[in-house]
């Protein structure tokens, strides 16, 4: 691949306080995910973001999640999927407010995964993406796993693009290891440089067991709030350089 997009979650605010250094990351990267509201983030941090992403050249996407201010967004909560397509909406106008060109959605936490299964929950998602979509005259694409939600962005008319972690742990079947079981986080930043460098080059990922799992993504994410964020991403942006392989946002 002559190019692949780096992406990373950001503007994760908690109570006016920072989870990542996010001026470092935006240095480094071509796609922000940025918090609106639903697990973290505020209109103060929102605007922050925005200008960052002004001044870097980085794309602007939004993350929202459930409405799961004291779980981080990493619980599944029970929601209607008119409730949740109404509250992915008011995420999405939010960061909106904030000045930004939202390029693609990329829901968070327990809602990312809960759409790759759950129908009902990815259509709400996609249809929230979808009146965005209308409203600004843009495709907006929505960035996530196979399953479900890639069906519901197709029947809403969406782009959909496939997604790989650089700093989680895969099941060969492909899905991520759950957080707190071992091999769920990476934190070595030669480690995680090797596997961006063969995930752009060849759409593959070793998995816990050491067998090959293919991803087919056109974007590599790593998470702002892990301690050892800024390090691999710098670490991954050196190596893909190195391999000439270009950090481009697809949007």
């Amino acid at each position: 691949m002559a190019s692949i997009d780096l992406n990373a979650d950001l503007g994760e605010t908690v109570g006016g306080v920072a989870t990542a250094d996010d001026e470092a990351m935006f240095a480094v990267i071509s796609s922000a995910s940025i918090a609106c509201g639903g697990h973290a983030g505020d209109a103060a941090s929102m605007r922050a973001a925005v200008q960052r992403a002004t001044r870097f050249g980085v794309a602007v996407g939004a993350h929202p999640s459930y409405p799961d201010r004291a779980g981080f967004g990493r619980t599944r909560i029970p929601i209607a999927p008119v409730d949740l397509r109404a509250s992915i909406a008011e995420q999405l106008a939010a960061l909106e407010a904030a000045g930004a060109g939202i390029r693609y959605v990329k829901p968070h936490g327990a809602l990312y995964h809960s759409v790759t299964r759950d129908r009902a929950e990815a259509d709400a998602v996609a249809q929230a993406v979808a009146d965005l979509a209308q409203r600004s005259g843009r495709a907006v694409p929505i960035l996530g796993l196979e399953g479900a939600i890639a069906d519901a962005a197709a029947a809403a008319g969406l782009p959909f693009v496939r997604e790989a972690f650089l700093d989680r742990g895969y099941r060969p079947d492909g899905s991520l290891v759950p957080r707190g079981e071992p091999g769920a986080l990476l934190d070595d930043p030669a480690l995680v440089a090797a596997r961006a460098v063969r995930l752009a080059a060849e759409g593959r990922v070793e998995a816990v067991d050491g067998s090959d799992v293919g991803t087919g993504a056109a974007s590599l994410c790593l998470h702002g709030d892990s301690p050892a964020a800024v390090a691999m991403a710098r670490a991954v942006r050196a190596a893909l350089d190195a391999a000439g392989i270009g950090v481009r946002a697809p949007w």
